[in-house]
């Protein structure tokens, strides 16, 4: 309920939830169930599939009506522990083991492909990651270093490009869509551009999240310890060209609400946990750092935070859109409204977040949520709590230009 609150205070309609369930997916209905009474704004799932039996499982999980599943290919080798979701209703932490071959990608994009539905790829090499983690766990973790350089060093460009190349050609070979989930560096977006030229039988779509536009590893600041890791300000500025282009077809948030004392083993690189909230800061960041700095305009902000997400991910017309028989989801925003940044004003779990003490120009003052209002001048009205809905596909709109 607190993430979904949080999003209502920053905007957001719809949220596509990314569930990692411990063992059978067939254990997504107790998720479900839950849901149905926490949900402030509408909800989706993207169900990830981490082993053999989930990948039997993906025929079960279409026959749902999910259309999208995820792929870790940054997990193996030595670095295969993943948290996963809780089973309702236990509270304790499960963390997993999880070994994505070769061989279980291939079987994953074939089933695929079979299914119409659309693969969301981590793109970076574990091996790669493996290695270099390794090479560079003996770096100091005092306060002369910076470790969020060392991080992208010990996660490099090359293990994204690496991992890039080899899933689009197991696609292509398929014909399985694909997704490219929170890319931030111009290495891996120059080969999702290769890739594009290459495999014309399949529809390859690309994300960055605000994160990859904000922050470069001069922030060295252990807060911002994601994957893959925040790069350079020369990745920054391609970043932004790249949605200005329209390279980029969407923006998402990677929101993983922790509390800092989780998050930050302090001082200590390696075992501070990785990701950070983003869900209530998306859209007043891109707003302040984009809309009002005049890198892009409202109608492309609108594009890359509804209409092409809607469409890719089979939401689209009931969401994405403003017509007859569409949902009346709709944000009003104030381009002039000036705030300072604190963990309280997003009303989410986290008490942290990477933009606290930023003074953002321009906010969201109302949301609604199928004609609703859930949202008014960052009061989120309780009783609204359980008017989100579990929002069904329309079925994913391929074929559409890149």
């Amino acid at each position: 309920m607190s993430e979904s609150r949080s999003a209502a205070v920053g905007g957001v309609t719809t949220i596509i939830r990314m569930l990692r369930i411990h063992g059978s997916c067939k254990n997504i209905m107790k998720h479900l169930l839950v849901s149905q009474s926490a949900h402030i704004v509408d909800y989706r799932i993207h169900v990830s599939i981490l082993d053999n039996l989930q990948l039997e499982e993906m025929n079960f999980l279409s026959n749902l009506g999910f259309n999208s599943f995820k792929i870790y290919m940054n997990l193996g080798s030595s670095v295969n522990r993943i948290l996963a979701d809780l089973e309702p209703p236990r509270s304790e932490i499960d963390e997993m083991e999880v070994n994505m071959t070769d061989d279980l990608l291939v079987k994953i994009a074939k089933n695929s492909a079979a299914l119409n539905s659309l693969l969301i790829v981590h793109a970076e090499d574990h091996k790669v990651c493996s290695r270099m983690m390794n090479n560079l766990s003996v770096v100091s973790n005092d306060e002369n270093h910076n470790l969020l350089e060392i991080w992208s060093k010990a996660r490099p460009t090359s293990s994204e490009v690496s991992s890039i190349s080899k899933i689009t050609k197991m696609a292509a070979t398929f014909g399985a869509n694909l997704y490219f989930a929170h890319i931030g560096s111009s290495d891996a977006l120059r080969e999702i551009m290769r890739s594009r030229r290459r495999f014309k039988n399949i529809d390859i779509w690309v994300e960055t999240c605000p994160h990859y536009l904000t922050h470069s590893i001069d922030y060295n600041n252990l807060r911002g310890k994601v994957v893959p890791p925040i790069r350079s300000k020369t990745d920054v500025t391609v970043m932004w060209n790249a949605i200005q282009n329209g390279v980029i077809d969407t923006l998402g948030t990677d929101h993983v609400a922790s509390n800092l004392r989780m998050k930050v083993v302090e001082g200590n690189l390696w075992k501070s946990l990785s990701g950070f909230p983003g869900l209530a800061t998306m859209l007043p960041v891109m707003l302040s750092e984009g809309v009002n700095k005049s890198r892009l305009s409202l109608e492309k902000l609108s594009e890359i935070c509804c209409y092409n997400p809607a469409r890719i991910f089979g939401l689209y017309p009931k969401k994405g859109t403003i017509q007859c028989g569409a949902d009346a989801d709709l944000t009003i925003i104030d381009l002039e409204e000036e705030r300072e940044v604190t963990p309280e004003i997003l009303q989410g779990y986290s008490d942290y977040t990477i933009y606290e003490g930023w003074k953002l120009r321009g906010w969201p003052t109302m949301t609604l949520v199928r004609g609703r209002v859930v949202m008014e001048n960052g009061w989120v009205d309780p009783h609204s709590i359980g008017h989100g809905r579990f929002v069904t596909t329309q079925g994913p709109e391929f074929g559409l230009s890149n």
